[in-house]
C-alpha cells in the first residue's frame, strides 16, 4: 500500500525557513491541492471587502466583462511561482507580470501587503478547520517564508519579519478596513456570481452555500443577506467527512498547480503557453 505519510514524514525533516519553496509544493500540490484551491478563492473573495480594493476592480471593468479569465490569471500566476519557484525562469516571467498589472495603478502598499498576508494564513486557517491532517509547523512557517518572499519581489514594503507580526498586521487592517461599500457589493456579487457559475446547480442553492461560509463581519462588508442559520453547520459537517474521506485515500503521485484540468480560461495550460501569455485582455 502506498505510504499515506511520507510527504508528511519529509515535510518535517525539512527546514521551513531555507526549504519554504520545496515545503510549500509538497503541500499545496500533493498533500491539499483542492483544499488550497477553496482556500485561495476565499482569501480573494476576502479582499474585496475592502473599499480601496474593491473600488480599483470596480474601476478597471475586469470583473464585470471577464471574470473567470481574471480569476483564472491569478490562480495560474500564483501557481506557476509554487509550482516552478519564484526565482525559475517561469517564476521570474510570472512576477513580470503581476508587477506589471499592479504598476498600471496607484495601489496603496498596505493594501498590496495585506493582499499578500492572505495568501499566508487563509489556507492555513481553512485547513485548520477542514484539512484531513493538521498543518505541521514547517508548513504554516513555509508559507510565511514564501510569501514574504515573493512580496520583497512585488517592492511590497514593511512586510513584518515574523510569522505572528504579519498576522497581526492583517487582523488590525480587517478590523480598520472592512466596512461596506457599493463597490464592495458589486465585486462580491460579481464573485458570488462566477463561483455559480461552476456548478450546475439552482444559483440560489450556490450563493447561498457561499455565503454561509463568510464570516458576519465579510457579510456585513459585502452587504449581503445572512445564509439561513442552519446552512453553515451543514456545510461545515460535509467538509469535515470530505476530509475524512480524503485521509483514506492514496497519497498523489503528480502535483496539481499549473496542470489543473479544471481551468476554464486556458485548458491544457501550460501546454503552448508562457506566464507572459496570462492578464492580457
Amino acid at each position: 500500500m502506498p505510504d499515506r505519510f511520507a510527504n508528511l514524514r519529509l515535510i518535517r525533516s525539512l527546514d521551513p525557513e531555507r526549504d519554504h519553496q520545496r515545503i510549500l509544493r509538497l503541500s499545496s500540490g500533493y498533500e491539499f491541492p483542492w483544499d488550497y484551491v477553496r482556500a485561495l478563492e476565499f482569501a480573494l473573495f476576502k479582499t474585496y471587502c475592502v473599499p480601496s480594493i474593491s473600488g480599483l476592480l470596480a474601476e478597471t471593468g475586469e470583473f464585470e466583462r471577464r471574470a473567470q479569465k481574471r480569476y483564472d490569471d491569478t490562480a495560474l500566476l500564483m501557481a506557476e511561482l509554487v509550482d516552478h519557484g519564484y526565482d525559475s525562469p517561469r517564476g521570474k516571467e510570472a512576477l513580470r507580470v503581476v508587477n506589471r498589472l499592479h504598476g498600471r495603478y496607484d495601489i496603496a502598499n498596505d493594501d498590496m501587503k495585506y493582499v499578500l498576508s492572505t495568501f499566508v494564513y487563509e489556507p492555513i486557517d481553512w485547513l485548520t478547520r477542514y484539512g484531513w491532517r493538521l498543518l505541521t509547523e514547517q508548513e504554516r512557517l513555509a508559507a510565511f517564508h514564501f510569501y514574504r518572499a515573493v512580496g520583497a519581489r512585488m517592492a511590497i514594503r514593511d512586510v513584518p519579519d515574523t510569522y505572528e507580526g504579519f498576522r497581526a498586521f492583517k487582523r488590525a487592517y480587517e478590523q480598520e478596513h472592512f466596512v461596506y461599500h457599493d463597490t464592495n457589493r458589486r465585486i462580491g456579487q460579481y464573485t458570488v456570481d462566477l463561483f455559480c457559475s461552476w456548478y450546475p446547480l439552482p444559483k440560489a442553492w450556490t450563493s447561498g452555500a457561499v455565503r454561509a461560509l463568510l464570516d458576519d463581519r465579510m457579510v456585513r462588508a459585502f452587504g449581503f443577506t445572512a445564509a439561513p442559520p442552519w446552512l453553515g453547520p451543514l456545510l461545515r459537517t460535509a467538509l469535515h467527512l470530505r476530509a475524512r474521506a480524503v485521509r483514506l485515500l492514496p497519497p498523489r503521485r503528480t502535483p496539481r498547480l499549473t496542470n489543473d484540468p479544471d481551468n476554464r480560461t486556458y485548458p491544457g495550460y501550460p501546454r503552448g503557453y508562457r506566464p507572459s501569455d496570462l492578464g492580457a485582455p
